[in-house]
This record gives structure tokens, C-alpha cells and sequence, in this order.
């Protein structure tokens, strides 16, 4: 048997592991430290985008037109981000809280995506309109000629009138109410069915608004309670978010 040979000064003083190993190993764990930082970085960032999901939380206002009418819009306010710009647009749409009447933020994060709230949040659609009258001037002309039947008590002091089934309005009712001084409050509603819940879109109304600006704004059902408070404020928020105010004038009851 071959007898073995010592091992040379050189061989024991030789590292078990290499410098080159170990600068080897050292830029691999700089290089995972880095990736680590990176995928945080990202994933706040990415899981940001995610939890925002289309909305924003920027305020600043957009210089808007529409038609012949110029608004100053915040952004937050705003439904569709590819609707978030400076510019001319033939429709913009709108979403508020309710009752506040204010745009999306995280911290309301919840009344804008969770369907099973449909009482926190009123719709508008704003677009140049193309009708000389609004709804409530529509209501003898065309709406009372569709009724069928007497008319019958509505819910929050309205009257409720049914169409007649070739109308073209399928399930939809007509509510009147009075209004001081202005014309009869018309809204039409796809009233949900006993038992069934309400949507957050089955009332609708359209008023018109500044220079030739049709306001088309949707609501739940739930909140016919507060018909007349919902008129108001959303005339009030186009008011106000119009460059020229002095062609809206203020309503009141």
C-alpha cells in the first residue's frame, strides 16, 4: 500500500474556503439583498396600485369641456382614469360619496368598491345635452302619456305612476313630488321586487345645467328618503364645479 505523503506547508495553510469563493459568495448575497429591497419596493408599490384599482386620491382639479361648458373638476371625482385629463370630452362621469358629496380617498376606500353598500355613492354622467328639456320637463309632454293606471303612493311622499308595458321602460316606474317654485321632480326608478335588494344605481333623474350641460344622476332606491336633499346637492356640486356659476342658479326648499 503507497504509504501517503505529507501534505506541504503550502497545502496546510490553503483556507478551506477560497477567497475567490468567498467574494463569490459575498456578491451573490449583495446581489439577493438587492433583489429583496427591489420586490419590497415593488410590492408596496404594486399592492398600492392594486388597492387603489382604477382610483386615484388626487384632488387636483382638471379643466374639463364639454360642449360649450368649461368645469374644474378634482380628479378623485372622476370614475375612469382614461377620463382624468385636461381637455375637450364628449362625457365624463362621476362618483361621490354620499352625503358628503366628496371623492374617492383609502380611507372611504370601501364605499367605492364593496356592491353591498349601494346606499354610499351617487353616479353622474355629465354630457352636452341634446334635449330642450330635462326630465322634469318631459313629464307632461311624454311621461304622463305612458301612464297606465290611477296613481298610487310612493315611497317619501312621492307619487308613483306605472307604464304601460309597450312604453318601452319595462319595470320602470315614474315618481313625482313637488317642488317650490321650480318644476314637478320626476325620477324613474326600476324598484326592487319584495324581498330583493336595491341596487346602487336603480333611480335615475337628469337636469340640465349651465350653458346646454345635461346632468344625468343615479342613485339607489334606498335613498329616496333623501329625494329632495340629493336634488339639491348635486345641483350645488356642478355649480360649483362650473367655470361660469352664474348659469345655475341655486335651489332650495
Amino acid at each position: 500500500m503507497a504509504a501517503h505523503l505529507p501534505a506541504s506547508d503550502e497545502d496546510q495553510e490553503r483556507p478551506l474556503i477560497s477567497n475567490r469563493f468567498v467574494l463569490r459568495l459575498t456578491i451573490a448575497i449583495a446581489i439577493i439583498a438587492c433583489l429583496t429591497v427591489a420586490i419590497g419596493i415593488g410590492g408596496q408599490w404594486f399592492g398600492g396600485r392594486i388597492a387603489l384599482a382604477g382610483h386615484t386620491e388626487s384632488t387636483a382639479p382638471l379643466s374639463i369641456e364639454i360642449g360649450q361648458d368649461r368645469l374644474a373638476i378634482p380628479a378623485n371625482t372622476i370614475r375612469f382614469p382614461e377620463q382624468r385629463r385636461d381637455g375637450q370630452t364628449e362625457r365624463l362621469d362621476i362618483y361621490l360619496t354620499w352625503p358628503e358629496m366628496q371623492g374617492y380617498s383609502r380611507a372611504e376606500r370601501l364605499r367605492f368598491d364593496d356592491v353591498t353598500q349601494p346606499s354610499s355613492l351617487i353616479f353622474l354622467q355629465m354630457s352636452e345635452g341634446t334635449m330642450s328639456r330635462d326630465m322634469s320637463g318631459r313629464l307632461s309632454p311624454i311621461y304622463a302619456r305612458l301612464f297606465e293606471g290611477q296613481p298610487e303612493q310612493g315611497p317619501s311622499g312621492l307619487t308613483l305612476h306605472r307604464l304601460r308595458k309597450d312604453s318601452g321602460y319595462g319595470s320602470e316606474v315614474v315618481l313625482t313630488g313637488p317642488e317650490k317654485g321650480a318644476d314637478t321632480y320626476v325620477v324613474r326608478c326600476l324598484l326592487p321586487a319584495a324581498g330583493e335588494a336595491a341596487t346602487s344605481s336603480d333611480c335615475q333623474r337628469d337636469v340640465l345645467a349651465g350653458d346646454n350641460l345635461s346632468v344625468l344622476y343615479r342613485f339607489s332606491s334606498s335613498q329616496l328618503k333623501d329625494w329632495q336633499r340629493i336634488d339639491i346637492e348635486v345641483h350645488a356640486f356642478v355649480r360649483n364645479h362650473l367655470a361660469d356659476t352664474t348659469q345655475i342658479p341655486a335651489k332650495g326648499r
